[in-house]
């Protein structure tokens, strides 16, 4: 892996100034970011990159997979150009993605894009 990332990534921001994302992660424990960190690292410097890493969930929409003492976290984003936007994370109680959680991906994608 080389040392220069090959893609930017940044953090939805809805229009009242939000960052969903960094919000979420924030409320983790040190632990739970510094391993969702490390994993949306892999992504950044080795995009495209597939499982167990990254898996395609929908039409331009990919999942950062993250496991830690059981649980199972995910952070949904997309690929513009040269920068990973992340749009949506949360924590996984089954093995599914639950709708409502790709619904609300959905729509910050049609935000990004205007």
């Amino acid at each position: 892996m080389t040392n220069i990332p090959r893609f930017q990534v940044r953090f939805y921001k809805s229009n009242a100034g939000n960052e969903p994302v960094r919000e979420w992660l924030l409320s983790l424990s040190d632990e739970a970011k510094k391993k969702i960190g490390e994993d949306i690292k892999t992504v950044q410097f080795g995009w495209p990159i597939g499982m167990p890493v990254s898996r395609k969930v929908s039409k331009d929409l990919w999942e950062v997979r993250s496991s830690l003492h059981g649980k199972i976290t995910r952070v949904i984003f997309t690929v513009e150009g040269t920068t990973i936007y992340l749009l949506h994370g949360l924590i996984k109680k089954t093995q599914k993605l639950p709708q409502k959680d790709l619904a609300i991906a959905k729509k910050r994608l049609a935000d990004l894009r205007g």
